[in-house]
């Protein structure tokens, strides 16, 4: 049975789709990629359909990660598709969360932070890069390498 896993932010454009492209990449490397579902949604709907973000596109790429996903939003049935929900910061936490309480508590997904599975980085939350500088893409990827790292790690024990 594969383990699912939805990587969430808030419009779907830059961090989430960061994250499952980041791992992707390292399913690939690990050549796990049949064990796993991986996919990212937004807890809002504007950019539905658009590709991530050129910026997060060209930081990703240089460090040999594709990001192929379109934006979409959470859905209510996504809390029973996926095993695992991974969310951004406290906001897509606490989104999610209500979306799950909205369901009448009925989520199979186990809802948390993704940056609870970093080693390397003590921060609680994956900043929004989209008004900031290239710096700021850089230092989400580095972020979600190290996360993602950890996730992958937790999922296979």
């Amino acid at each position: 049975m594969k383990k699912q896993v939805l990587f969430v932010c808030l419009g779907n454009i830059c961090r989430s789709p960061a994250a499952e492209g980041v791992f992707l990449h390292l399913l690939e490397q690990s050549q796990a990629c049949d064990r796993f579902v991986v996919d990212s949604a937004g807890t809002g709907g504007w950019h539905v359909g658009k590709a991530a973000d050129a910026r997060m596109r060209a930081a990703a790429s240089r460090r040999g990660i594709q990001l192929p996903s379109r934006a979409r939003q959470l859905e209510r049935a996504d809390l029973n598709r996926f095993d695992h929900i991974l969310t951004m910061d406290a906001s897509n936490l606490l989104q999610v969360q209500a979306l799950a309480g909205k369901a009448g508590g009925s989520s199979l997904a186990r809802i948390e932070p993704l940056l609870r599975y970093c080693s390397r980085f003590d921060v609680s939350e994956v900043p929004d890069p989209y008004y900031g500088g290239a710096e700021g893409f850089e230092h989400v990827l580095d972020l979600l390498e190290d996360a993602c790292s950890g996730l992958l790690q937790a999922l296979d024990d």
